[in-house]
């Protein structure tokens, strides 16, 4: 086994939230944010690839955990190559990976996961209205549609969930995924900085 990426998964349902703390996360010296759902998005869809996702997207359905995983490990090799992300200096902050039971097997060689930061946002009307809100201000036709909205939701539910259980639950964190993007913020820096801290150090980035 080679090296594996050193990372923080960021977990919760389709409108917890995950996108935007990870930007924000992102931001912060020492962590680099890595999101298959921008991934996915930038991909040509005139690619055999990019028609695949936007068979599966446009339905509301997963893309297939092989193929996920598969690009997945290409992009991030790639963002490595290009120094975009130093791995020996940057915590990961994993955010839609893994999705499915099945992923969690797939990516152990390539991701050796420090924390599970779990956004909890119990209020699913909220979720469906702030995801709707989200497919109309940037254009996503896969989340415009309310019925694509709760397909999505009950994925998460029956598929994705589940994927708690194969951690270690001392590795999981739950953090309130309701209230300002800072105060959320605030709440996942307290879980991950320890974890940054110990697998790095203090160095600053060069």
């Amino acid at each position: 086994m080679g090296y594996r990426y050193q990372a923080v998964l960021l977990f919760g349902a389709p409108g917890a939230g995950k996108g935007t703390q990870g930007s924000l996360l992102g931001r912060v010296p020492g962590y680099f944010h890595l999101s298959t759902g921008d991934m996915f998005r930038a991909m040509d869809k005139g690619s055999e690839l990019g028609r695949v996702f936007f068979e599966y997207s446009s339905q509301g359905e997963l893309v297939p955990d092989e193929i996920t995983v598969d690009m997945w490990s290409r992009y991030a090799n790639a963002l490595t190559v290009l120094n975009h992300y130093r791995p020996h200096q940057q915590l990961m902050v994993l955010d839609g990976l893994p999705r499915t039971v099945r992923q969690v097997d797939l990516i152990r060689d390539h991701v050796d996961v420090a924390c599970v930061v779990h956004l909890v946002a119990k209020d699913r009307e909220k979720m469906i209205q702030r995801l709707r809100g989200r497919a109309l201000k940037e254009k996503r036709t896969d989340d415009a549609k309310e019925e694509v909205v709760r397909n999505r939701l009950d994925i998460y539910d029956r598929e994705t969930r589940p994927v708690l259980d194969r951690f270690d639950k001392s590795l999981v964190r739950e953090v309130d995924a309701v209230g300002s993007p800072g105060s959320v913020l605030r709440a996942i820096l307290e879980v991950v900085t320890p974890v940054q801290e110990a697998r790095f150090g203090n160095s600053l980035e060069s």
